[in-house]
């Protein structure tokens, strides 16, 4: 065997190897980097979601799941919102100023903090420390609540009170309201929790 006839089969081994060791790097690059993608739960988390609220009736509560959180949905009645007026010097924020473009998009930024007055949507989780409030809705002395309470939400792990429209009641540990996720009405009974384009 010449020289020059092992210096082609050493040269056919080293393209041959080179090749098939790029395909094999390819192979496990391709899940490797793919893995950096969202989920389709993931995607599926960020989505919008499209709520058909037309058999809630008067002083009832729906949660759905919006981007891993509670967001609730009640339907608040002629007597809840009617204490709303009532709850205004108790407050903290009774106009939604504090970070609105944070926590109370425009359209909210109302003394109901609603679209439609007797629809609240709310995050159900306390600007505190990340616990969800319980709902509290009865009027009148309770538990942990004062003689005057018209109705609202008791966060229990430290005692921050909200009220019906989801804004905290002054001296408590929440600093802000509750946050009021961006949403639209697609009909009169069907909401788009996540997006506002058109509210």
């Amino acid at each position: 065997m010449s020289e020059q006839q092992v210096d082609n089969s050493k040269r056919t081994w080293l393209i041959a190897s080179g090749c098939a060791g790029v395909v094999g790097g390819a192979g496990v690059a391709v899940p490797f980097v793919s893995s950096f993608q969202p989920s389709e739960r993931a995607r599926a988390a960020g989505a919008a979601v499209e709520v058909d609220i037309s058999a809630l009736k008067p002083g009832e509560k729906m949660t759905v799941e919006w981007r891993g959180k509670p967001v609730w949905i009640i339907k608040r009645t002629e007597e809840q919102l009617a204490a709303l007026k009532t709850n205004d010097e108790f407050l903290a924020d009774p106009t939604s100023q504090r970070k609105p473009d944070e926590l109370t998009p425009a359209y909210a930024r109302n003394e109901h903090r609603s679209i439609k007055a007797d629809v609240m949507v709310a995050v159900g989780i306390c600007t505190h420390l990340g616990c969800s409030p319980s709902d509290k809705f009865s009027p009148g002395a309770q538990p942990s609540l004062p003689d005057t309470w018209t109705g609202g939400f008791l966060c229990a792990c430290h005692g921050s009170t909200f009220d019906m429209a989801g804004r905290v009641f002054k001296n408590k540990p929440a600093p802000d309201n509750l946050e009021v996720p961006p949403h639209m009405y697609l009909s009169e009974t069907t909401l788009l929790i996540g997006e506002d384009k058109k509210a």
